[in-house]
């Protein structure tokens, strides 16, 4: 151990499940299967493995849903190289959603050795000299939405001989593919079945995913196609010991430890014993925290250990991202601080044991960033180390909720208008559109196409439907509303990563601490006109944390259902909202120095909400005075969206709220949580539809915490506008109570 800890580990392991070996179930290869293929792989394939990629061989659309670590890619790599060997003319597209998974699938193929595969990555990397060679000689292309999105439909004429002989469209990771990116992806896959059908192509998607809920469903949702799952796993597994981590209180009635700084003393802890570990960690910042944090508690023990330990995220330089990854996998890492970046399916062989800071959000997070150790058949552990959260506090105290729990179906809307919207005049700018498009696209689209052409936006011919402008309508895929911003050395203009422009103005505004690498930067300007963030390296005492303001106005309800003094309500709704100031507080003992005001232009988003409004009558007769509504209401908003992710595929992050003793619209005492992104991903609809186990979960959590006014681990929010004030937990427990005995 490299610190002493004043608590005992009873007081913090609060529970200990272990998920028993499995033995692997091998079968001979499928007689399709090449020679060469069978010698460059070199051992028998699982049985899960032989029947997806026979169905895939055989022209069925595939989705495969297994494990971390159960050999998905060789479902689609058999039939895809098969198909490449047997036909000189055929190909290949391998579509992921991170860069990193791509360049990993690269160093797979190009071992295993054959000859005229010809793979190559086609991203954002990618120079025009090897682009220019990819389009000409590339079998297997290697990419991702963004750029099948912006560089591959865009010049569909240029990818001629490739979309002929297009023989697989592999979809990788695509539980991944969730909320407005998801239903963004779920059109461009429909875009590129356009645009093979141009050139007579008929390919066979095969998609891989984490273990999942009703993955056919999503499979077919996302492209169109009817799709057959094989779901039961028949890999090997070693035994898994699985932790559920408490920090320990500071004192009695008072804040608990920071999961950052107890992460960073558990990888301090395995890197110490020589145990490869891999620790997730929710934000960038935080990443950058537990590195910094487990190289000082390691070289305070062993001068240099801490040289061992690093931070990864997004954000970081493709070299240094390379870099990393190879340091880690050769061993000259022992312990990684990452974002989930690492959490799909590159392959880190050798690593023992995960830590996770904070629950990844959903149950497929959880379960892929629990597999990234002990593949290959061994034993690993993972620990779960709650943060000051409601939704973590619950969880590791109702262990039945995470190991007996199905993993989540995955949440994305493809008829979404703000979505169907934009990526119709793409697939009119790839295509003129027909009305034998129409029903490609879903059931509204003539109805938006109406709407586009009445805009001028897309003119009507009778031959179909044509877009107006000389250059391509501008879509973000992610959702971020523009180009990621650059974080630049004012001194040196060094780049030194970037920020997406929808956290730009909480991340890099002017004055905000930035950490990159170990090493902190204050900013000096933000350039909204530019994308660009101007930064100085400082070592500044203290940390900054912004403030906003919201506003917002009810548009149209949806649905809506009244129970005595409840009533529930779904519908759109426009949300503003507004970065006003940022504090700046000690980094020890947490006190505020001072409040600066920011100059940052207003943001308008119009989204889909729930709400509920309460009839004063009824807090009255509850016993809830009226001056305590605002601080009731406020603290069962915080309480609700913290838990919202136990029933939607959401991240806290990926939704807002808003709570007020009387709003305009309403004139009542009203809750409002809406969806982080324009025109909605499904989750306030999930927040509808199951509403009682939602709010049931909330009041549980609230009441089962032990703080007595309020804390982190309840009804205090990490992100929000208003400073956590007014709150008061006792009133939120009664006023939910209230709720849930008329819903």
């Amino acid at each position: 151990m490299v610190s002493n800890m004043c608590f005992t580990v009873l007081d913090v392991l609060l529970h200990t499940e272990t998920l028993p070996r499995r033995a692997g179930v091998v079968v001979p290869w499928p007689e399709w299967v090449p020679d060469p293929v069978r010698a460059a792989f070199g051992f028998e394939p699982w049985r899960h493995q032989a029947e997806a990629a026979t169905a895939a061989w055989e022209g069925t659309h595939t989705v495969i849903a297994t494990g971390t670590g159960s050999g998905k890619s060789l479902a689609y790599q058999l039939p895809s190289l098969a198909r490449l060997l047997s036909d000189p003319r055929a190909t290949v597209l391998y579509v992921a959603p991170t860069k990193a998974l791509a360049a990993d699938q690269l160093r797979a193929l190009t071992d295993l050795g054959l000859s005229g595969l010809y793979p190559a990555t086609y991203d954002g990397d990618t120079s025009r000299e090897e682009r220019d060679w990819v389009r000409q000689h590339a079998r297997i292309v290697l990419t991702n939405p963004d750029m099948l999105h912006h560089g591959i439909l865009p010049a569909h004429g240029a990818w001629s001989r490739f979309l002929r002989g297009l023989a697989y469209i592999i979809v990788d990771e695509c539980h991944a593919y969730r909320g407005v990116f998801g239903s963004h992806v779920a059109h461009v896959l429909r875009r590129l079945r356009r645009v093979t059908a141009r050139y007579r192509s008929a390919p066979v998607f095969v998609l891989a995913s984490a273990t999942s809920g009703d993955p056919a469903a999503s499979a077919e949702r996302l492209t169109g196609l009817p799709a057959t799952a094989f779901t039961q796993d028949t890999s090997p597994r070693g035994e898994i010991t699985f932790r559920l981590w408490e920090p320990p209180l500071l004192t009695d009635d008072g804040p608990r430890r920071s999961s950052l700084s107890e992460t960073a003393t558990l990888l301090a802890d395995s890197v110490s014993r020589g145990v490869p570990t891999l620790a997730f960690v929710r934000s960038r910042k935080g990443a950058e925290l537990v590195a910094t944090m487990t190289r000082h508690h390691l070289d305070l023990a062993v001068p240099g250990l801490g040289e061992r330990v690093a931070a990864y995220r997004a954000g970081y330089l493709r070299e240094d991202r390379r870099a990393l990854e190879r340091d880690l996998m050769d061993g000259r890492l022992l312990g990684l601080a990452s974002t989930n970046a690492l959490e799909l399916g590159v392959d880190l062989t050798g690593l023992d044991a995960v830590l996770m800071c904070g629950y990844p959000g959903t149950m497929a997070s959880l379960w892929q960033q629990a597999g990234r150790a002990g593949r290959a058949g061994r034993s690993a552990s993972c620990t779960l180390i709650a943060r000051d959260d409601p939704l973590d506090t619950y969880l590791v105290h109702h262990p039945e909720a995470l190991f007996g729990r199905p993993v989540e179906a995955t949440v994305f809307d493809p008829a979404n208008p703000h979505v169907l919207a934009p990526q119709l005049c793409c697939a009119a700018a790839d295509l003129p559109l027909t009305e034998a498009d129409l029903a490609l696209f879903g059931p509204t689209t003539r109805d938006v196409l109406d709407a586009l052409v009445a805009a001028g936006m897309l003119r009507k011919r009778p031959a179909g439907w044509y877009w107006t402008e000389r250059d391509r309508p501008d879509v973000d895929l992610r959702g971020a509303g523009g180009g990621p911003v650059a974080v630049v050395e004012s001194a040196t203009g060094r780049l030194l990563g970037t920020v997406d422009t929808g956290s730009a103005h909480h991340q890099v505004h002017d004055g905000a601490v930035y950490l990159h690498r170990g090493a902190t930067y204050v900013v000096d300007k933000l350039d909204l006109a530019d994308n660009c963030a101007l930064v100085h390296a400082e070592d500044p005492d203290w940390s900054t944390h912004p403030r906003d303001v919201t506003s917002m106005v009810v548009l149209d309800v949806r649905e809506s259902r009244t129970s005595g003094p409840i009533t529930l309500s779904l519908g759109r709704v426009e949300v503003t909202n507004q970065v006003v100031s940022y504090q700046r507080r000690k980094l020890v003992s947490g006190e505020v120095v001072d409040t600066v005001p920011l100059d940052l232009p207003e943001r308008v988003l119009r989204t889909i909400a729930v709400w509920w409004t309460i009839d004063p009558e009824a807090l009255d007769e509850a016993g809830i005075p009226a001056t305590e509504w605002p601080g009731a209401l406020h603290a069962a908003e915080h309480a609700a969206i913290g838990l919202l992710p136990l029933v939607a595929t959401c991240d806290r992050w990926d939704i807002g709220g808003l709570s007020t003793a009387a709003h305009a619209d309403t004139g009542l005492p009203t809750i409002f949580v809406y969806d982080g992104h324009p025109g909605g991903a499904g989750f306030a609809e999930r927040a509808y539809s199951t509403a009682p186990a939602w709010l049931t979960a909330t009041r549980n959590a609230v009441n089962a915490c032990r703080c007595e006014h309020g804390c982190p681990s309840c009804v205090q929010s990490p992100k929000c506008g208003n400073g956590n004030n007014p709150l008061n937990k006792p009133e939120a427990a009664r006023l939910l109570s209230l709720v849930l005995k008329h819903i």
